[in-house]
C-alpha cells in the first residue's frame, strides 16, 4: 500500500491504493487521485475561507479495486453547524469524479483537528502563521 501525500500541510491524508496487487491500472489511479484530491479542493467550510483539503479535515481516502472510494473526515468543531451536510457535499463530489462508482464518507474525531493539520494554502488564506 503506498500513501502519497498531496497536501502541503504538516498532516496530509493518506490515499492509499494498493499498487501491487490493484486491478487498477497505475495511470488510472493516477488520475482517479488527482481527481479525487480536486473534488476535495471543491467542498468548502461555508464558515472558514478554505478547502477542506487544505484545512486538513480529510484524514484518509482509500480507493478499491471496484473504484469506491471510502474517506474519513472530520470537522474544525464538533458543534459544527454544517456537520450533518458536509459528508454529503463530499460524497456528492468524490461520486462525480469520472470512474468513481462511489464514495462513503465517514466522520471521525479521533484525532482531533487542529491547526496543525492545515497546510501553507490554508495558512495564508486565513493569515494563521
Amino acid at each position: 500500500m503506498t500513501d502519497t501525500p498531496a497536501a502541503s500541510g504538516a498532516n496530509t491524508p493518506s490515499l492509499n491504493a494498493q499498487v501491487n496487487a490493484s486491478a487498477i491500472p497505475p495511470e488510472e489511479m493516477d488520475r482517479l487521485t488527482d481527481g479525487i484530491v480536486a473534488a476535495l479542493k471543491s467542498v468548502y467550510d461555508p464558515e472558514i475561507p478554505a478547502d477542506i483539503y487544505e484545512l486538513g479535515l480529510i484524514y484518509r481516502v482509500d480507493i478499491a479495486d471496484d473504484r469506491n472510494v471510502a474517506i474519513d473526515m472530520t470537522l474544525t468543531a464538533p458543534g459544527c453547524p454544517v456537520a450533518g451536510e458536509m459528508p454529503g457535499w463530499v460524497e456528492n463530489a468524490v461520486s462525480a469524479v469520472p470512474g468513481v462508482a462511489g464514495c462513503n464518507v465517514t466522520m471521525v474525531f479521533d484525532p482531533p483537528w487542529d491547526q496543525s493539520r492545515m497546510s501553507d494554502e490554508a495558512r495564508i488564506a486565513l493569515d494563521m502563521w
